[in-house]
């Protein structure tokens, strides 16, 4: 067998013939996409933390539905993930069956921003993230991994010096005079 030159080599470090089967990661690397997540391991985290919170509602589900333990604890754990924006209600543990990472991914900062309208694509509202443009109440945020809960959702803004913040300003004719100066 002859010896494989530099090129082939590079190729073979980045493949792990061992286990490519396994990985399986089609739905992985969509949603990636979809939702411009650049480290792979923050996917892995909503991914972990959906089955972690499945497995306690199963265990929950165990109960009998008279307990006091269970009802308090699905109340806080509804509650919890309502606030947090994941469902759309918290009437039953039901809805969490249907609990995916994709949902987590949905109340990243940058899509945040795409649905409120203040960026055209995720992939811009990554940039915009990234530079300091965006601050969550009074915090500038430059992780587009940040979850925004449902309490923090309207304070989503621009940053005061920031040149986008200034550019819409201007075209809607709502900039001072002072500020004109600075």
């Amino acid at each position: 067998m002859r010896l494989l030159r530099y090129h082939e080599q590079k190729l073979l470090k980045k493949v792990n013939f061992l286990q490519w089967k396994k990985e399986g990661n089609l739905r992985e690397v969509r949603v990636l996409r979809r939702y411009h997540i650049q480290d792979r391991e923050d996917y892995r985290k909503y991914n972990k933390l959906c089955g972690h919170i499945t497995s306690l509602v199963s265990q929950l589900k165990k109960l009998p539905e008279e307990d006091s333990i269970r009802i308090e604890l699905a109340q806080k754990l509804l509650d919890k993930l309502y606030n947090l924006g994941v469902l759309k209600k918290a009437n039953n543990l039901g809805q969490i069956d249907k609990l995916s990472a994709s949902k987590f991914c949905k109340r990243r900062l940058p899509v945040v921003m795409v649905l409120l309208q203040m960026a055209p694509t995720v992939q811009q509202a990554v940039k915009f993230v990234e530079q300091g443009h965006v601050r969550v109440g009074p915090e500038v945020i430059t992780d587009p991994a940040f979850l925004v809960t449902r309490k923090f959702e309207d304070f989503v803004t621009w940053t005061d010096r920031s040149a986008i913040r200034r550019s819409i300003e201007e075209y809607k004719g709502e900039r001072d005079d002072y500020d004109l100066m600075n």
